[in-house]
């Protein structure tokens, strides 16, 4: 399956965010020795998959995407393997009848928030405006992409988030 999407550095969190649905998501990249891995188990509220995610063509906006459904025994075993983790809240946020999914990253990556709009075809992708919520976008932003987040401590993407005139984003109502 292919996924258009693009991906945002937020700039402000919409008052009511805090009132959409959300869905805390656990996920583990292997193998952790990679630098950029690709395989990604995932708890996803009460669901769990593994993910195969690959640029089409070298472009970070257009994935190549191969799920298999888990179930928790199965996530349990296979986290057995180790790997890089993140965790963030996901919410979701209904903007010009698009939903944006908003990423609040948790634990050493708190303070970090994105949000990703997915596509039908290229054509939206390629008219959609940054919504004035967002900084910028950080599609091809290989650093941003979850592979590379993953076992990531806050400080040690900072000073690329510098460049983009990022400052970190608190939500005491939604963490």
């Amino acid at each position: 399956m292919k996924e258009l999407e693009r991906t945002f550095l937020v700039k402000l969190i919409p008052d009511d965010l805090h009132m959409n649905k959300s869905k805390e998501i656990i996920d583990i990249y292997i193998p952790a020795s990679s630098e950029h891995p690709v395989l990604r188990i995932r708890k996803y509220g009460n669901k769990y998959e593994m993910t195969k995610k690959q640029p089409v063509n070298g472009d970070a906006s257009e994935q190549e995407e191969q799920t298999i459904k888990l179930t928790e025994h199965e996530f349990n075993e296979l986290i057995k393997l180790g790997g890089k983790k993140v965790r963030k809240m996901r919410y979701y946020y209904e903007h010009n009848r698009r939903i944006a999914e908003f990423d609040v990253f948790q634990d050493a990556l708190k303070g970090l928030v994105l949000v990703d709009f997915e596509f039908e075809n290229n054509e939206q992708k390629a008219v959609f405006p940054m919504p004035d919520f967002c900084l910028v976008d950080v599609t091809h932003e290989e650093f941003i992409a979850g592979g590379k987040l993953c076992g990531k401590v806050y400080e040690d993407i900072e000073n690329q988030l510098r460049l983009f005139k990022y400052n970190k984003i608190f939500l005491n109502q939604v963490e």
